[in-house]
């Protein structure tokens, strides 16, 4: 390396060690099934060099339990938090209801909602109260893992026994909607007992598969349901008047960089499922009647206040603008 090179790196290397001086320590409280050596967790260890760069030293914990993690958020124990989008519903409806199901139906319309509502425009809708959405990240579409792949049609499912978490009114409906029996779980314990046989069903991300063993519980009779349920999500929240003036929108610009990346692990994590284990629709006509299924069950829950119906309409339009032919782009019911 030329001296000019070196005395470049040091010069840069001192700005960065005088604001992180500078810098006001935050803590920052990760959910991850896995603990601090989880990908979640390991992801949001990038976002302290940008915290850095606007006047914030984060301190990242790691959380196995994300109950204990979002109720030290909201005890202010914790400056900020990452949440499943089910579990950050109460602290923001609006974000909450992008897990809605059938609602998002491709990753290229999950792009355009998460670039709307990241842009400057978007930002009223990513706050309520003093809870602030800071960023949201997508995890993969959600997926029903069956133990026992002769299940193909929704009549199939009556009787089975879903790993369900039972604080999400939308699971819980959904579940006695297609007359599944429900035994709670929650993102931390649901794996385990799918793979132990305590349950039939589960529902996750392909992002889940390898790094929870998913493939345990399928065996060699089981199967992935190939139609995409809902989009997971994870989202940063911060209580506004704990961080700097701009930090939510500025986390929010930070957050979109990093889209691909995100889709990119989506990407790689769906093609480690075996093929073997995708089981298709039996026909299109019985994909249209999922897709109307999910329909009935989100518009009672908007109608119970479970999700925001901005948010219901804003994805109906995105939909319908990635396929007019869809029969509800008529009918007009979100």
């Amino acid at each position: 390396m030329s001296l000019k090179k070196v005395l470049a790196a040091g010069f840069a290397a001192s700005l960065m060690m005088g604001t992180a001086q500078a810098a006001e320590k935050k803590s920052f409280c990760v959910f991850d099934p896995v603990g601090s050596n989880g990908p979640l967790f390991n992801l949001m260890k990038e976002s302290k060099t940008f915290a850095l760069k606007v006047g914030v030293d984060l301190e990242l914990r790691a959380y196995t339990d994300e109950k204990i993690a979002a109720e030290e958020f909201k005890a202010g124990q914790c400056d900020s938090v990452l949440l499943t989008g089910t579990r950050a519903r109460e602290f923001n409806k609006f974000t909450g209801s992008l897990e809605a199901m059938g609602a998002i139906t491709s990753n290229e319309e999950l792009r355009l909602i998460l670039q709307t509502l990241h842009s400057p425009k978007g930002a009223k809708f990513m706050k309520e109260g003093n809870y602030e959405v800071a960023g949201v990240l997508p995890a993969g579409a959600i997926y029903l893992y069956m133990r026992d792949k002769s299940v193909k049609d929704v009549a199939d499912l009556q009787g089975k026994k879903f790993a369900t978490q039972d604080y999400d009114p939308a699971a819980l409906t959904m579940v006695r909607h297609v007359g599944g029996s429900v035994v709670p779980a929650t993102v931390s314990t649901f794996a385990g007992k799918f793979n132990n046989g305590s349950v039939d069903i589960a529902y996750a991300p392909a992002v889940a598969y390898t790094p929870l063993e998913l493939y345990k519980g399928l065996g060699t009779e089981g199967g992935v349901f190939n139609y995409k349920i809902a989009q997971m999500n994870f989202q940063i929240l911060i209580h506004t008047d704990k961080m700097p003036e701009g930090f939510g929108q500025a986390s929010r610009d930070f957050s979109m960089t990093r889209f691909d990346q995100a889709f990119d692990i989506i990407k790689t994590a769906e093609a480690e499922i075996k093929p073997s284990y995708w089981v298709e629709p039996i026909s299109k006509d019985h994909t249209t009647g999922y897709d109307n299924m999910l329909r009935d069950v989100r518009i009672k829950l908007r109608d119970e206040g479970v999700y925001h119906p901005k948010a219901l309409k804003l994805m109906f339009k995105v939909r319908c603008k990635s396929d007019a032919s869809r029969p509800e782009c008529a009918e007009r019911l979100e």
